[in-house]
């Protein structure tokens, strides 16, 4: 047997362990979900569409925290803000407030063994989210949790599409500005935000608080109508399906990564043959590798069927928002690509107030007057490089 069969024969068997790990541990994985319903609530909400302000009013607010101050997010680094970040919470536990960080395992790899040991003994509660265990490697460590959710006091609220990391406050010179959408919460709603990050902190510590009604206080109501959607690798494409499909008048959608899969692109198609309009504002530059080539065969059908198709051009463009008709519009950690819609624990707002509506409709039409529209003669342009791209892309597209 020659060095090249060798060569190719442990890498069929690596495939083979691929596609039978991610098989059944997908298959594992959906015969415990059982979809559930969260009410529909009242709360007073802000939009934040910028880091600097975004963090400026979150570190604020965690520094007057009195009694308990729960934390989950994809991804915190070994940086500037994610220090002061990490200063913040420990100082607090210090003081006597209970402290709960929960991080993903994978989005936060970059958090040091020494960084967690610190944030232990200064009498933070710390775990990691979805590490990866057997009997399925392969799949645990695709299923990340991807949700960014705050609770301070039980009272306020924050989710959104920001991470900590220095490119979420400009700090990264190829991806500044960056552009993301962040609510913050006072009222009936921050009790879901609550109940999601104690369900993700039992997944991931066995320690079930869920009882506790200290963390659970009495909440006004507040001005908006709006409904928490909880998802951990399934139903989103359901909840999209819906929106996309009782559309009458038009649909924007706000992603960074637009790789929707074969029931959303149909959707999408269909609500252009009856006339709805449709927009999709994505990035010009990247934070990935070929997740821009993998929205090119998608985006290609779109626009030839009359969608209108934005790159916005001032920095990076993070947020993931959607508009139907003026009249609902969802906001959350979900991208509208493969990896959230099939793979990722996500949690997304529905907003059922026009005068919000309005606010976020107000950012998104800002963001895109800062956008070109991308051409269907620009995409056919003949481009050997992005070819081979997208034909790689294509391949790999769950995975972006």
């Amino acid at each position: 047997m020659t060095v090249w069969n060798i060569i190719m024969a442990v890498l069929l068997v690596i495939f083979l362990w691929l596609y039978i790990d991610f098989t059944w541990g997908r298959k594992s994985h959906m015969k415990k979900l059982e979809r559930t319903a969260l009410p529909i609530r009242q709360s007073d909400m802000e939009l934040f569409a910028d880091g600097p302000s975004l963090f400026d009013d979150l570190f604020s607010e965690l520094k007057k925290a009195q009694k308990h101050i729960h934390v989950l997010f994809y991804i915190v680094k070994d940086d500037k803000i994610s220090k002061e970040f990490l200063t913040i919470l420990k100082g607090k536990a210090k003081e006597g407030v209970e402290v709960r960080l929960l991080l993903d395992w994978a989005g936060s790899f970059p958090v040091k063994r020494k960084t967690v040991k610190d944030l232990k003994s200064s009498g933070i509660k710390f775990s990691f989210a979805h590490v990866p265990k057997p009997p399925f490697l392969f799949y645990s460590f695709q299923a990340r949790n991807h949700r960014k959710i705050t609770v301070i006091d039980g009272k306020i609220g924050y989710s959104g599409g920001f991470n900590i990391g220095k490119e979420y406050i400009n700090q990264d010179k190829k991806l500044s500005p960056w552009r993301d959408y962040h609510l913050k919460f006072r009222g009936e709603g921050v009790e879901d935000l609550q109940r999601e990050f104690l369900i993700d902190w039992y997944k991931a510590t066995k320690t079930d608080l869920l009882a506790n009604k200290v963390y659970f206080p009495e909440q006004p109501a507040g001005d908006y109508r709006h409904q928490f959607a909880s998802y951990k690798g399934a139903f989103l494409e359901e909840s999209f399906s819906s929106l996309i499909r009782n559309a009458k008048k038009s649909i924007t959608i706000g992603t960074p990564y637009f790789i929707p899969g074969k029931r959303l692109f149909q959707d999408l198609i269909h609500a252009l043959e009856r006339g709805v309009s449709v927009k999709i504002l994505v990035p010009c530059i990247t934070d990935h590798i070929l997740v821009k080539e993998a929205s090119y065969l998608y985006l290609r059908t779109l626009i030839k069927q009359g969608a209108y198709v934005h790159e916005y051009k001032n920095g990076f463009y993070h947020a993931k928002a959607i508009i139907i008709d003026d009249e609902i519009s969802d906001i959350g950690t979900a991208n509208f690509d493969k990896r959230s819609l099939f793979l990722n624990y996500e949690i997304n707002c529905f907003i059922y107030d026009k005068e919000f509506i309005k606010q976020i409709r107000s950012v998104m039409d800002k963001d895109i007057d800062n956008a070109k529209r991308l051409t269907l003669k620009e995409l056919n342009r003949l481009d050997p490089l992005r070819t081979f791209k997208e034909m790689l892309a294509r391949s790999v597209a769950s995975f972006l």
